[in-house]
């Protein structure tokens, strides 16, 4: 048998070393927990980056990829297939949007989301082209969306960047009004910034923002990749804040497993047609299959509500940690978006023990661990995740 050292040994030799991966080759996968090349069980709280929504090989969605692997699975956009439209559908009757299209990935649908809003510029705002953004943002890692994300470590080594891009502070509505000129067609922000550490605004921050886009006649977008489909307790981020913003993206927990991406926005601010964009497998059969089937059977069985519940679950038995362990700094998260902060860059180290205990998590900062579990997470998982976590911190 093929071990987990020999893998590894492969992936020295072959793969672009641009990941630091941790050393666990998982093979196998069922609901919240995989397994190794060595055979050992993992209860799993990175789920591929938010992405496996429901799980690893959920029955809806394996039996739909199934099926339609048997049927069809790739033609071009210059036809109609079913499953997009099946998606299509569904997304925008359960929204505040009006047209969507469809691409491979959260980096795509930002890129579309962003000419989006060039293109409205031209039309409607003589022009303008800049987009507003906010630090510690993460939007992708293309030429385009490298340069609307705000976090200059990422961006060092491939300047010049992109022009067309002002950063301002997260949750600082006023920043957002003194960065705006007759240059500005958008602002576009993130609910929750996940990878720049789970940052989450004030209550109003996001109504304040639309206001001042409706003032301005500025397009509000969402960067939804991580936080829509369920991930904070409502089926899209912007529920969560009482807004209804022009364009959202959606990718990670859209495809719960399979590669898709989305832009979707209202009527009005559709300023893109024929000829303006196009994907030639966004959209195709299989990936739109999957997250038909994912999208419908969260919305029937309201996981987004069985997340509002466990994600205060989770962050109770977390902040019962921070009693217990003085480097625990802060707790903090919404639905089951979550990040333990420490008072040192020790995340590297709680990741090499949570291995060790049975427990996969992610180190979104050198000082800080998220959580990111699939919405279908039941009690018993959750304390037995945070029971192995504990375990971990007790070896720092």
């Amino acid at each position: 048998m093929t071990s987990s050292s020999d893998y590894i040994a492969i992936e020295n030799q072959y793969y672009a070393q641009t990941v630091r991966r941790q050393p666990v080759v998982i093979v196998r996968g069922e609901g919240t927990r995989v397994w190794d090349a060595d055979g050992k069980e993992y209860l799993d709280f990175v789920a591929g980056w938010a992405v496996n929504n429901l799980g690893h090989c959920h029955p809806a969605v394996t039996q739909a990829i199934v099926d339609q692997a048997n049927t069809l699975v790739q033609t071009s956009n210059q036809f109609y297939t079913v499953p997009q439209l099946n998606l299509a559908q569904i997304l925008i009757d359960n929204s505040c949007l009006d047209r969507v299209f469809f691409g491979n990935s959260g980096a795509e649908a930002n890129e579309g989301a962003l000419k989006l809003a060039r293109r409205y510029g031209k039309l409607h705002r003589d022009g303008a082209y800049e987009v507003i953004t906010a630090f510690n943002s993460f939007h992708g890692r293309t030429m385009g969306t490298l340069a609307a994300t705000g976090q200059p470590h990422y961006q060092e080594a491939f300047t010049p960047l992109l022009p067309g891009f002002v950063h301002v502070d997260f949750n600082d509505v006023e920043g957002i009004m003194n960065a705006t000129t007759d240059k500005t067609a958008a602002v576009f922000l993130e609910p929750v910034q996940g990878e720049g550490g789970v940052n989450i605004p004030d209550d109003d921050y996001l109504q304040r923002v639309r206001e001042w886009c409706d003032q301005q006649g500025l397009l509000l977008m969402l960067d939804e990749v991580q936080t829509g489909l369920g991930r904070l307790g409502s089926l899209f981020g912007y529920q969560e804040y009482g807004v209804e913003p022009d364009v959202i993206t959606l990718a990670k927990g859209l495809g719960y497993g399979v590669p898709i991406g989305a832009f979707l926005s209202k009527e009005y601010c559709m300023a893109l047609v024929p000829g303006d964009h196009g994907s030639t497998f966004g959209g195709n059969p299989l990936a739109t299959a999957a997250a038909y089937a994912g999208t419908k059977f969260l919305i029937d069985n309201d996981i987004p509500a069985h997340v509002t519940v466990m994600g205060a679950h989770l962050l109770a038995q977390l902040n019962s940690l921070k009693s217990r362990f003085s480097f625990i700094i802060d707790v903090r998260g919404k639905g089951l978006l979550t990040a333990v902060e420490f008072d040192s860059d020790i995340a590297g180290q709680v990741l090499t023990h949570a291995n060790a205990a049975g427990l996969l998590l992610n180190a979104v900062k050198p000082n800080a661990i998220r959580f990111m579990p699939p919405l279908t997470i039941t009690t018993e998982e959750l304390d037995q995740g945070v029971g192995r976590f504990a375990d971990a911190l007790a070896q720092i």
